[in-house]
């Protein structure tokens, strides 16, 4: 069985990662937001009544990875390289995806998904009044498949990997 590693004697903890040495780190986290398919057009076209609602999510998003160790105890405050943000307009949904890289002592998963996190819900956020039926309920609207995609930690990337790829594989 694994050890949880922010437990001991079951009190929480912050790991210690002083003894370890700075190491590229690289995380994409993604998830979706399914709403009704005319607030995605009113997305597209731009009409919704506060805003450009993915370039406020972005910068949520960019806001939140530089903030996760203000909102999840254990996280320890990292040097964040970069931060990619992109969307994906589906059918039915938005997909957000975030990457984040960075040269430190631990991983960046847990950025990668508060941005993403926090993205869906400033979405959210942005279109709730189109969202709501006459009850003031939100019947179709829902943040699903959270998760992280890829982690990479070790050599750095070639630029020619960099340049161009897509955040969602």
């Amino acid at each position: 069985m694994r050890e949880f590693s922010h437990i001991e004697n079951d009190r929480a903890r912050m790991v210690d990662i002083s003894g370890k040495g700075e190491v590229y780190r690289e995380a994409v986290a993604a998830g979706r937001i399914v709403l009704r398919e005319e607030t995605l057009r009113a997305i597209r076209e731009g009409t919704i009544v506060k805003g450009n609602v993915l370039a406020t999510a972005r910068v949520a998003a960019t806001l939140a990875v530089k903030g996760t160790p203000s909102l999840i105890p254990m996280c320890h405050p990292i040097p964040v390289s970069s931060i990619e943000v992109d969307f994906q307009e589906l059918r039915d949904s938005i997909e957000a995806s975030v990457r984040v890289r960075s040269l430190g002592r631990t991983g960046v998963e847990m950025e990668a998904l508060t941005g993403v996190s926090v993205a869906l819900l400033t979405i959210w956020d942005m279109v709730k009044s189109a969202e709501k039926d006459d009850q003031g309920q939100y019947p179709v609207t829902r943040i699903t498949d959270i998760r992280v995609l890829e982690k990479r930690k070790g050599d750095l990337p070639r630029e020619s990997d960099r340049k161009g790829a897509s955040p969602v594989p």
